[in-house]
């Protein structure tokens, strides 16, 4: 019986040590995860030594007013002022409120002849809108970002829009392809399928209609992946590449890849994704988009 008793003893001695062995591995393991840095999320531009950033919704927005700049025909330079503007109005959210009748990304007010709330309140229209009353005024390609805007606006706060200017004019240059892989954006984990139709209506929403747009469905392993390629003029191809980069979250993107660069949504590194790395479409009239696939 002492025996077994002692056997018995040994062997619960054992489990024990196991479990707490058990345990103290879950908890460092927890630990770690505990304290790993997390994302962070948003989208930042870079010109040179200096880098800016905004949150999704913000860049989403910001690629829709420089591509809209962009399809008209107007400069980089423009849609540095929209966004100048965009930033000081609104912190380039769509909202539907602000002083007097104001809303909208820039602040626009029914009561002033810009159009009704509802026209207002959808970016297309605000955006053109902005962009109709600048085109009017004299030389603003030369003009200080703050004081074309301010001509456009009629603000209490003439001075306000200064504040925003750098990083207006490092966005816009991305956003309108004059700097080249200057778009990063860091994002979550894609939770819904993409969609070839919608990407490509997006675009052209935002940038005019593309020369040739082609999907194709590949096999990969139980799930299937769709690629959207858009063959575009030389000029387009950055702009076209960093619109697909701040509208990744919303449309389902994983990987976009232009002139022999590619970005990763998932190639996350600490806190930021590690930005554009060699490989993908090599042509320069190619952007290549790589959507999420619809879960098995």
């Amino acid at each position: 019986m002492k025996t077994r008793s002692t056997a018995g003893l040994l062997i619960a001695l054992l489990l024990l040590a196991g479990l707490l062995v058990g345990a103290g591995f879950w908890v460092a393991n927890s630990l770690k995860k505990a304290f790993e840095p997390r994302p962070s999320l948003g989208c930042s531009a870079t010109v040179g030594d200096a880098s800016y950033g905004l949150a999704v919704d913000q860049s989403e927005n910001a690629a829709l007013i420089s591509g809209i700049a962009a399809q008209r025909g107007m400069p980089a330079r423009a849609a540095s002022i929209a966004l100048a503007t965009a930033m000081q109005e609104s912190r380039l959210r769509n909202i539907d409120y602000g002083d007097l009748d104001s809303v909208g990304l820039f602040q626009q007010r029914p009561s002033q002849g810009w159009g009704t709330v509802e026209q207002i309140m959808d970016p297309v229209f605000s955006a053109n809108a902005f962009y109709d009353v600048l085109a009017q005024v004299p030389d603003y390609v030369n003009l200080p970002i703050n004081d074309a805007a301010q001509i456009v606006q009629r603000s209490g706060f003439p001075e306000a829009y200064a504040q925003h200017e750098p990083l207006s004019r490092a966005f816009a240059s991305a956003l309108t392809g004059q700097t080249p892989a200057g778009l990063n954006c860091t994002l979550g984990q894609a939770t819904t399928a993409g969609s070839p139709e919608t990407v490509a209506a997006a675009a052209q929403q935002a940038l005019g209609p593309l020369a040739q747009l082609t999907a194709t469905t590949t096999a990969d392993g139980t799930r299937t992946r769709t690629t959207v390629s858009f063959e575009v003029p030389d000029a387009y191809g950055w702009m076209l590449a960093h619109w697909a980069l701040a509208n990744a979250s919303e449309l389902g993107i994983v990987t976009v890849s232009h002139a022999g660069q590619q970005w990763d949504r998932n190639a996350i590194k600490g806190r930021h994704n590690v930005g554009w790395q060699p490989g993908g479409a090599e042509a320069s009239n190619q952007v290549a988009i790589i959507l999420a696939p619809a879960a098995p």
